[in-house]
């Protein structure tokens, strides 16, 4: 009933109270988006550009960056950073993690943004990862209209992308958090209402398998990719609470963006009639990343729209965290 009343609740928010107008100025403040040429990614972009951030928009396409990164000067005034990132592919999160050290001392928030919901369920990485498991808990990372095959190679090394990139900004996070005044510095990491639908995680589903076959792709093996955000930014929180990063979670809300576009005609006709403009989900990873509140939410969960809400309690699981962290250490062992 709890989890029902709580999924509930974020379907149907009430009108936000804090708005972009509550962010404060961001002067000297150097932040990444990840997925940042469309949706709420590029929504978060422009805010944090008109509060004065110096923001590196995280993407794979140039083309599509550039496009975006001009949109927004248009619209600002100011100019985001591309940082060429490809989630699905290691040595571009190695080599995007090197770049940007080279040029900045600091990192103050790294915002964990974009994802994939409902794609083709034959829709595997060339190691036999889940794509929504490899794209939303590791890697996430907005997908062209490739063959499978292609979409299969790329999300291959996505499955470990977002934690890679995450685990190599450590230290500069850490660092950055030591020069502020409030000793922190965060990781925002972008969820779904999605996870409520998963109470653990079996990681027999993570690569094609009869398990994987029973779940089914959506709501099933979305709703796991979900849960395993959350999983992973307590975990985070656990671990590095100490030495001042500030790990939340958060669900956007159900908006109207390309997330859904490999689902059918009929079900984007029924979801849409629930969804709500994309400006409006940006501001619960900003309020995570941006206000004085947000720096004592670590292993906090965020709803729409910028409220402290409560994810489902079986995400409270320490043990499926621990269990999920050494996995994916284990995935980019080596590398």
């Amino acid at each position: 009933m709890g989890s029902t009343l709580s999924l509930l609740r974020e379907t149907f928010p009430p009108k936000p109270k804090w708005t972009t107008n509550d962010i404060p100025d961001l002067t000297g403040k150097v932040m990444i988006v990840t997925g940042a040429n469309t949706g709420i990614g590029k929504d978060t972009v422009k805010a944090l550009l008109e509060h004065n951030a110096k923001v590196y928009l995280g993407a794979r396409s140039q083309a599509k960056a550039e496009a975006a990164i001009e949109d927004l000067r248009q619209k600002t005034g100011k100019e985001a950073i591309w940082l060429k990132l490809d989630l699905a592919d290691l040595k571009s999160v190695k080599a995007a993690v090197e770049e940007f050290s080279s040029k900045e001392s600091r990192l103050d928030v790294l915002f964990n943004n974009a994802g994939v919901m409902g794609p083709n369920f034959e829709d595997l990485t060339a190691q036999g990862y889940d794509l929504q498991w490899g794209t939303n808990v590791l890697g996430p990372s907005y997908f062209a209209s490739w063959s499978i095959n292609a979409i299969s190679y790329r999300v291959l090394l996505s499955s470990i992308g977002h934690f890679y990139l995450t685990k190599l900004l450590l230290p500069i996070l850490i660092s950055t958090a030591e020069k502020n005044p409030d000793g922190k510095a965060r990781v925002v990491n972008t969820s779904s209402s999605g996870h409520h639908g998963c109470q653990k995680l079996d990681f027999n589903t993570f690569r094609d398998s009869p398990a994987r076959k029973k779940l089914g792709s959506f709501p099933g093996l979305y709703g796991q990719s979900k849960f395993g955000n959350i999983l992973f930014a307590n975990e985070l929180a656990r671990r590095y609470g100490d030495q001042g990063i500030v790990s939340t979670s958060l669900n956007p809300g159900n908006l109207s963006t390309d997330l859904a576009r490999t689902m059918s005609k009929a079900f984007k006709i029924v979801i849409d009639l629930f969804l709500y403009p994309s400006e409006l989900g940006a501001l619960t990873q900003l309020k995570a990343g941006t206000s004085p509140e947000g720096a004592e939410m670590n292993g906090k969960y965020l709803v729409p729209w910028a409220r402290v809400g409560k994810p489902s309690a079986a995400t409270e699981d320490q043990k499926q965290s621990e269990e999920l962290w050494k996995w994916l250490e284990e995935q980019v062992e080596g590398i």
